[in-house]
């Protein structure tokens, strides 16, 4: 089958079109005709930072972790899934587990879900690792109905699932952005713009919480950024992170009585802990679509299998907005 193989790291690494073996459905495992791909910022990580990132395939490396597609075959002791069926989950691209950016993939099936039935293959691959991520967040900082929630970058991959679920949740929810397109994809998908960028923590806290602060802030910008969510939650509140890999005072966090959810969800895969919680994560993901509560926005514009690079390309100029979508 075709596969597209990154033979060497670093910020120059290539994609280079190549024939390997088609695999086939161990036990425990389906074989997936995979119909589209997205991508995500770690993958960017590992195609440039290879060997010092724990979590990087050895090379030559296929690299891509969700994708949607089409039960071809189905390994011994796999209950719930059928030759035909329609699937979609984050299941390669990352230390021994074979990615996604080819034909074919046996994938654990505890990893995979059905489809959402009211969403095309392109907008079902955008969705895996950024809803687990979103929703792992959420649930962990136990969001509630009517409750405040501000989500940081709510334009990004995760931040717009984000939101979406938090409303879902029946959370009262707002989310910062940095520019005009930024706020009109915030205010459509429901949530309360606020621009980072003219507005202070303070200013938007008085704003929209009576100086309160928030009871949830969902923060997938992270790094120093998270500064301004334990300044912007409430207190006793909870901030969830999706990127802590920093050095940071706690004293803010200490004095509010916050508590820090860190949300790593490749951790099922790396280390084969729990992978069923991903599988009932995503029904429950598709459930939420099939609602009509639940739609990721795609970039406009989509690539081939070929055009690999492009696509990393494309989601590393910071000129996407919403997922970008390789159909294969």
């Amino acid at each position: 089958m075709k596969a597209m193989l990154i033979n060497a790291f670093g910020e120059n690494a290539k994609f280079e079109t190549s024939e390997i073996d088609t695999p086939i459905a161990d036990s425990g495992q389906v074989l997936v005709k995979i119909a589209a791909s997205s991508v995500n910022t770690v993958d960017t990580m590992i195609r440039k930072m290879g060997n010092d990132l724990p979590l990087s395939p050895d090379t030559p490396a296929l690299l891509g972790m969700d994708f949607a597609g089409t039960v071809e075959a189905v390994g011994e002791g796999v209950e719930g899934f059928s030759i035909g069926d329609e699937v979609y989950g984050c299941a390669g691209g990352l230390a021994d587990l074979p990615g996604t950016l080819t034909e074919y993939i046996a994938a654990d099936a505890k990893l995979v879900a059905h489809k959402p039935g009211n969403l095309s293959m392109a907008e079902a691959a955008a969705l895996p690792l950024v809803a687990i991520t979103a929703y792992e967040g959420l649930v962990r900082a136990g969001v509630k109905q009517d409750q405040t929630v501000l989500v940081h970058g709510g334009s990004g991959g995760v931040g717009h699932i984000a939101i979406q679920l938090a409303k879902y949740f029946g959370a009262n929810v707002y989310s910062t952005g940095g520019g005009e397109k930024q706020t009109k994809l915030i205010q459509q998908l429901g949530a309360t713009p606020i621009n980072y960028k003219t507005e202070s923590v303070a200013d938007y806290v008085a704003a929209h919480t009576q100086g309160e602060g928030f009871d949830v802030v969902f923060d997938s910008v992270g790094g120093e950024n998270l500064t301004k969510s334990f300044e912007a939650a409430a207190l006793n509140g909870h901030v969830a992170t999706t990127v802590s890999m920093c050095e940071l005072d706690l004293s803010p966090a200490h004095f509010k009585g916050l508590s820090l959810h860190v949300v790593f969800m490749l951790i099922p895969m790396l280390h084969n802990v729990k992978r069923e919680t991903h599988g009932e994560i995503l029904a429950e993901i598709a459930k939420i679509a099939e609602s009509g509560k639940l739609k990721p926005v795609l970039d406009d514009k989509q690539f081939s299998l070929v055009q690999a690079g492009d696509a990393h390309a494309r989601l590393e100029s910071g000129q996407a907005m919403g997922k970008v979508v390789i159909n294969h």
